[in-house]
């Protein structure tokens, strides 16, 4: 993307099975661009989720780094991206008590307070995936997967990141539920300008449907595919 601002990139990053040894993800280059939508597809095991981890800083890298903008990321600068470079697991942990709590639970963070619980905010994010007025009001332990999976979403959404890495956050989903967290994924990047996104995902249609720009994992090397 000439002229396009560099946002999250991998240099060289390579990572290793730390008691076989064997190679994960081999060394590795990669750019997300502003305002790009990415999706990452392959085979179950051939790296998808080792390296979005490894983009996230969840992970150790064996070799190479990770850069924000074009800097390398020191370790004292890890929350600080982790604010603007947000991971979404494929099965989102849930605290007691109500989805309203559960939103609420950043802010009571070191990283987060500057900020504040913006009930409203949450309340659009969760119309948008087509929850009703008392979706806050549930009980987490009475939400379904997918609600639970739009509970976590909405959660991280309303600290508006600019770059989202969602780990296959709709594998063991119901159809209309995939559908609501792509219709939520899809408001949040129309409403900020200069946002990306990596979603690795199993389903070669949907990635069609989320992403402008494709790419595979095979046996941890990683391609683009163009279309």
């Amino acid at each position: 993307m000439p002229n396009a601002t560099s946002l999250v990139s991998a240099h060289g990053v390579t990572r290793r099975d730390a008691v076989r040894g064997t190679m994960l993800l081999h060394p590795t280059d990669f750019t997300l661009y502003a305002g790009e939508r990415a999706a990452i597809t392959g085979p179950s095991g051939s790296g998808k989720s080792v390296f979005l981890r490894a983009l996230a800083l969840l992970d150790a890298c064996d070799a190479g780094y990770v850069a924000w903008r074009g800097e390398r990321i020191a370790r004292s600068g890890i929350p600080a991206y982790r604010r603007r470079v947000a991971y979404i697991a494929q099965r989102p942990a849930m605290l007691d008590g109500a989805v309203e709590d559960n939103l609420r639970y950043p802010f009571t963070l070191k990283t987060y307070r500057d900020a504040h619980f913006d009930r409203d905010i949450a309340m659009k994010l969760a119309l948008a995936a087509g929850r009703g007025a008392d979706f806050l009001d549930k009980l987490a332990s009475d939400l379904s997967g997918g609600e639970a999976q739009i509970a976590a979403l909405v959660r991280v959404l309303q600290l508006a990141p600019d770059v989202l890495l969602l780990d296959e956050p709709t594998a063991s989903l119901d159809p209309a539920s995939a559908r609501s967290i792509e219709a939520l994924v899809a408001a949040w990047f129309d409403a900020g300008a200069g946002r990306a996104c990596i979603w690795v995902s199993h389903n070669p249609e949907q990635a069609r449907r989320v992403a402008t720009r494709h790419l595979t994992m095979n046996a941890g090397v990683l391609g683009d595919n163009p279309r």
